[in-house]
């Protein structure tokens, strides 16, 4: 048997990677966008996404309400974000089927060439 890949991060471990992409995505809702790099704005998309849709279930009356919030707060580990991507941001995406996020590229970072983009909420 060959030995098992790792897939590509952008931290250490999966560990690390996972808290970035938590912070990140809090940071994206807190600000409506962020400026990062291309691979990384890439990589959140769909995090930022499905928690979005997440929200949006959870606008519902339904049993899982709760569960969906406590989800969602489990992932961010933030109540403030939790409360405003609930409560703010996902009402207005009540009619849109996905894609609720942007991203704009912006062209090399001055210091190492990596290529930046802007992710954004739409």
């Amino acid at each position: 048997m060959p030995t098992p890949r790792r897939a590509p991060r952008f931290g250490g471990s999966a560990q690390h990677q996972r808290l970035m992409m938590a912070n990140m995505a809090a940071s994206l809702f807190a600000a409506e966008g962020i400026v990062t790099t291309e691979a990384k704005a890439k990589a959140l998309r769909p995090i930022a996404e499905k928690l979005i849709t997440k929200a949006k279930k959870a606008q519902e009356d339904s049993p899982l309400r709760v569960h969906r919030i406590r989800q969602i707060q489990g992932y961010l580990g933030d109540k403030e974000m939790t409360a405003k991507l609930v409560n703010e941001v996902a009402p207005r995406y009540n009619t849109r089927n996905g894609g609720y996020t942007r991203i704009l590229k912006l062209g090399n970072r001055q210091g190492d060439a990596a290529p930046m983009a802007r992710i954004e909420l739409i």
